[in-house]
């Protein structure tokens, strides 16, 4: 299935612990229908290495609303015209 959530967008959860939150998207996992978003769902993880780390969880695609989609600049060409002599 096609996601209209698209990594760089701005949105807004609409259920759930963090509701009423805005964030950007980090990551789209398309599979299992999940974004994650920043700031939102935030887990602490331990690791040997470097002690407690603080991470964005995955969340539900159905839980949040697009705020405003990353735009992308439309590439056109401006084609010369062509003028015929009779």
């Amino acid at each position: 299935m096609k996601l209209k959530i698209k990594k760089g967008a701005t949105v807004q959860v609409i259920a759930g612990q963090d509701k009423g939150k805005k964030g950007t998207v980090l990551s789209v996992n398309v599979k299992a229908m999940k974004i994650q978003v920043q700031g939102v769902k935030v887990q602490t993880h331990y690791d040997k290495k470097d002690g407690l780390l603080k991470k964005e969880g995955f969340i539900d695609y159905s839980n949040v609303k697009l705020l405003d989609a990353p735009s992308k600049e439309k590439k056109t060409s401006k084609k010369a015209a062509k003028s015929k002599t009779a």
